[in-house]
């Protein structure tokens, strides 16, 4: 039908697939954003497999939009009402022009609707995953100039071999994804420059997570709030190094993913739904892992800035330095885990303001401790005042009775003291 879409959710986009007039009609409706599923590829990709010969034509007049899911394009999902289909991890839904739900793919097996060949289904959920992996290597890019980390010079300047690697394999991929765009399609040719290339960056990735497991382990074998201070500045001045060279590390493996997904759908296109499935579990286990070395490392620093709030009044100097570590050290944390989809615990980010609060207090103690410490000198000073005038009195009328006594025959009675 003209006026029917069809929606597939995969957790981490919507495929917007229909009449592209009425694709257009929903996007703007729902004031989502979008951009091309490129379903041309699966018409080249699939070639006869699963009964696509006979699709050709559906997919030639399908108009296929890819929006990333955010709370806005969530909201429409749950407006749409998707449900779970066979498919591991995909939701799909059929909606009629005014919204409402014609039927759910699942048993709408019409000949005229586009995903109910589940070929063409694993081949869009495919496409899917490549655009919500560009997706974030197109973040991370935004993000490594934001904190103008030049990944390639914090290479160079390390002297393991590993690391220097990674700039060949960093130039092959490149020229990988470069030679995909123009051509449309990963040749046996392409692939095989890059296939060995994911080893090299799994090695760097161990190594800066090594890197930092490194300073965590540094900061928690120091109690003395000075070393505290040395440590945490150590930790300030390398992490943001250390997560850009994680960042670059997960970025090329999302464009190796992209690229196997693309060999596999001209390969093996039979295979590519599991193989996507696969990708997708790999990608989940990295991101953990991360996630484990990074929040392993702000734990350990907001041990620290308590422990040296709690000396705050030996050693003020030292425990802003801490304090000031610490903050810096999670705010960086918290936007790599933004900029790599990790979700972060908004508990741990507002116990950040608790340290920012406690070193308040601490500067409001010192403060009111200098204030009694002035007002001890001003104490100490005017009874120290007021002993040596007593003194100057008791001497002058013990010394006035003594001349009495030497001078008359009386004895000597109170008397005036005589200026």
């Amino acid at each position: 039908m003209d006026h029917e879409i069809q929606l597939i959710s995969d957790g981490d986009g919507l495929a917007v697939i229909g009449n592209p007039t009425a694709v257009e009609r929903f996007l703007v409706t729902e004031g989502l954003s979008s951009r091309d599923l490129g379903l041309h590829r699966l018409g080249s990709g699939l070639g006869a497999a699963g009964g696509i010969a006979r699709a050709g034509s559906e997919i030639a007049a399908s108009s296929g939009r890819w929006v990333k899911l955010s709370e806005k394009s969530a909201q429409a999902l749950k407006s749409s009402g998707l449900m779970k289909g066979s498919e591991p991890g995909l939701s799909r839904a059929v909606l009629t022009e005014n919204g409402s739900i014609k039927g759910i793919l699942e048993i709408a097996r019409a000949p005229g609707s586009f995903l109910a060949n589940p070929a063409l289904l694993a081949g869009a959920a495919g496409i899917m995953a490549q655009l919500a992996m560009q997706q974030t290597m197109e973040e991370i890019t935004d993000y490594l100039a934001t904190i103008d980390a030049k990944v390639d010079d914090i290479l160079r300047a390390q002297k393991d071999a590993v690391l220097a690697d990674m700039i060949g394999v960093d130039l092959v991929i490149e020229e990988a994804m470069t030679i995909r765009q123009q051509v449309g399609r990963v040749s046996e040719v392409t692939w095989s420059k890059v296939q060995g290339t994911s080893v090299t960056i799994a090695r760097t990735q161990a190594y800066a997570l090594r890197q930092l497991d490194a300073l965590a382990e540094k900061v928690e074998r120091t109690t003395k709030v000075g070393e505290l201070a040395k440590a945490s500045k150590e930790v300030e001045s390398q992490l943001q190094e250390w997560l850009a060279v994680l960042a670059r590390c997960f970025q090329l493996q999302d464009a190796i993913a992209v690229l196997e997904l693309d060999r596999v759908l001209d390969a093996a296109p039979d295979e590519l739904d599991r193989h996507r499935i696969g990708v997708r579990t790999a990608r989940q286990n990295r991101l953990e892992l991360i996630s484990r070395t990074t929040e392993r490392l702000t734990e350990r620093m907001g041990l620290a800035a308590a422990t040296a709030n709690a000396k705050v009044l030996l050693h003020p100097s030292a425990s802003r330095d801490v304090v000031h570590a610490t903050n810096h050290v999670t705010t960086a944390v918290v936007d790599f885990h933004g900029r790599l989809g990790i979700a972060t615990d908004r508990e741990a980010w507002e116990a950040r303001r608790w340290i920012d609060a406690a070193g308040d207090v601490r500067d409001r103690v010192v403060e009111t401790g200098a204030g009694g410490l002035d007002a001890g000198r001003r104490l100490g000073g005017q009874t120290v005042d007021r002993a040596r005038t007593v003194t100057s009195r008791l001497s002058s009328g013990i010394a006035e009775r003594a001349l009495r006594g030497r001078g008359g025959d009386e004895p000597a009675g109170p008397t005036e003291a005589q200026p």
